[in-house]
C-alpha cells in the first residue's frame, strides 16, 4: 500500500442516538447482531455513521455471489465545488495497481516472453547486484530494493527515465536478496517499466489491451500528468478537522506500484475475472495467490494476511496521499469488499469492519468521543504489556505503546486514541479485582487482550 492496513464500527441507526446524552448513546451503541434488520441495512447504517461521524468520501461495493449488498457513494468528488461522489465515480487505486502489473508479468511469463526466473540485471545492466534479483522475488517483496522513490515523482522538476533509473540505482539494497521481506514500491515500478521493455508497449497500452479491454473495463486506465479523466475524484488530504488539495504527482514515474484509476464496478468486473481464467489460466493464478514469505505476500496480493477473520483472504490495501483503497476477495466466501476514498478516510478500516458485519460479528457504530475527568488514580493499575500493546504512564497521562500515542478518556475505564478516536481501550476488571484484560475496538470490532505477567 504506500501505506498499509486496518480496521473499525456498528449498531443501531445513528438517527436514534439524537438526542441522547453521551452515557445514553454508549448504553444504546449496542451490537447490530442484535437488531432484527437485513444484512445490506446494517452494512448501510454502518457506512452512514462512517460518513456522518468520520467524514468518510467515498464508494463502497459489496458483493457476495452475484448478490449486491451494498453499492453506494458519500461525500464528494470535488470539495472546492461540492461535487458529489456517485457509485460510478473513478478513483486513484494507490497500490492496488499493483496486482494488475503482477497479472501483466504472469501473462508474459505464460507467453514464454520471460521467466519469473529472470534476473533483473537481464533488463537493467547497470544495476548493482541485479544478478542476485529476479522477478519471482520481486513480486514478492524479497528484493531488499529500498521502498520508494517519491521524493523524485512528487517533485515538478524535469526528469527522464534515466535520472529515474541511475537515482533509483544509487540506493543500497536493504538486505541480501531473497533472504529477508520489506514492501517495495521501486521493485513494482521497475516491473512496469519490464513490461514495457518485453511488450514494446507503453505500461499503459499493455494493460488496456490485455487487461481492461477484454474484460470490458471501460472505466478503468492509467493516470497521466494531462489527460482529463471524466468523473475523477479529485484528492485531498486531512490536516485536522479540515482539507488540503494533495500535491503535485508525477504520474510518468508513479506507475506500476501505482497509476491506476478505476470504479468499483469495474473491480467488481476484475474480481469476477481471477475466479475464471480470461485473464490469468490457473497455473498463473495459483502462483499469484500463493503467500511465499512470513508477510504474506503473494504476487500483487495478501494471500490470506492475519486481519481476514478466519475465512481465505486474498486482498490489497492502497493508499497515497488522499488516496486510500482497498479490495478484499474473500474467495470461499464469494464475496467481494471495495472501498474507495479520495480524502484519506482508512478504507481498510472499513472494509474490516464491512467484513466482519458481513461475517455476523459484534460490530458497533462510530460516535463522537467526549474526552472527560476521570479518575487517574487507576491508572498505575491499567500500565502493562497486554499481548503486545504496551500501556504506559507518564505524567499522569496514559499513552498507548509509545509517548506519541496518548490515550484520552472518556469513562474512568474506557479510552481513545489521540492520533486516531475510532480506535478505543476499554480497561476490565477480573474476578480477583485486577484490570488484567484489555478489550480494543478497531473499526467497531473488539479484541481482547490478556495482560503479561
Amino acid at each position: 500500500m504506500k501505506n498499509s492496513k486496518l480496521i473499525f464500527l456498528l449498531g443501531v441507526s445513528l438517527l436514534s442516538f439524537k438526542g441522547l446524552s453521551q452515557t445514553k448513546m454508549t448504553e444504546r451503541n449496542v451490537n447490530v447482531t442484535k437488531n432484527r434488520i437485513s444484512l445490506p441495512d446494517k452494512l448501510s447504517q454502518y457506512m452512514k455513521a462512517q460518513a456522518d461521524v468520520n467524514g468518510f468520501s467515498g464508494t463502497v461495493l459489496i458483493v457476495r455471489k452475484d448478490s449486491v449488498l451494498l453499492r453506494e457513494a458519500y461525500g464528494y468528488a470535488n470539495y472546492e465545488w461540492k461535487v458529489k461522489t456517485t457509485p460510478n465515480t473513478k478513483y486513484s487505486l494507490a497500490s492496488v495497481s499493483k496486482q494488475f502489473t503482477a497479472a501483466a508479468i504472469l501473462q508474459l511469463a505464460e507467453r514464454k516472453l520471460l521467466s519469473l526466473d529472470d534476473k533483473l540485471n537481464t533488463y537493467f545492466p547497470d544495476i548493482p547486484k541485479g544478478d542476485q534479483i529476479t522477478l519471482h522475488i520481486m513480486l514478492s517483496h524479497m528484493s531488499g530494493l529500498s521502498m520508494d522513490f517519491d521524493e523524485l515523482y512528487l517533485n515538478q522538476v524535469s526528469l527522464t527515465r534515466n535520472d529515474v533509473l541511475n537515482y533509483i540505482f544509487q540506493k543500497k539494497l536493504l538486505f541480501t536478496p531473497g533472504e529477508q521481506t520489506a514492501y517495495s514500491n521501486i521493485g513494482y515500478y521497475l516491473l512496469a517499466r519490464i513490461i514495457e521493455k518485453i511488450s514494446g508497449k507503453s505500461y499503459s497500452e499493455y494493460l488496456k489491451e490485455n487487461i481492461f479491454v477484454p474484460l470490458k473495463m471501460a472505466e478503468t486506465g492509467v493516470m497521466t500528468n494531462d489527460e482529463v479523466v471524466v468523473n475523477m475524484a479529485d484528492r485531498y488530504t486531512r490536516k485536522g478537522k479540515d482539507y488540503n488539495k494533495n500535491p503535485y504527482i508525477n504520474w510518468e514515474f508513479n506507475i506500476g506500484h501505482d497509476g491506476i484509476y478505476s470504479t468499483a464496478d469495474d473491480l467488481l468486473k476484475w474480481d469476477k475475472a481471477l475466479y475464471g481464467t480470461t485473464v490469468l489460466s490457473e497455473k498463473m493464478k495459483q502462483l499469484m495467490f500463493t503467500s511465499y514469505n512470513d508477510q504474506n505476500f503473494g504476487y500483487g496480493f495478501l494471500v490470506n494476511p492475519f486481519y481476514n477473520q478466519g475465512h481465505q483472504l486474498i486482498a490489497h490495501d492502497g493508499g497515497f496521499f488522499g488516496a486510500m483503497t482497498s479490495l478484499n476477495r474473500y474467495v470461499d466466501d464469494g464475496l467481494l469488499i471495495v472501498v474507495l476514498s479520495n480524502n484519506q478516510s482508512p478504507a481498510y478500516m472499513l472494509a474490516y469492519g464491512l467484513a466482519a458485519i458481513c461475517f455476523d460479528k459484534d460490530v458497533e457504530l462510530p460516535y463522537h468521543h467526549q474526552k472527560v475527568k476521570n479518575n487517574g488514580a487507576l491508572y498505575p493499575l491499567f500500565t502493562g504489556n497486554y499481548d503486545g500493546i504496551k500501556i504506559l504512564e507518564n505524567n499522569g497521562k496514559l499513552y498507548y505503546n509509545d509517548l506519541d500515542i496518548e490515550l484520552f478518556p472518556e469513562s474512568d475505564t474506557k479510552f481513545f486514541r489521540s492520533d486516531d478516536d475510532n480506535r478505543t481501550v476499554e480497561f476490565i476488571k477480573d474476578s480477583k479485582g485486577k484490570y488484567s484484560t484489555i478489550k480494543l475496538t478497531k473499526a467497531g470490532v473488539g479484541e481482547i487482550r490478556k495482560k503479561k505477567d
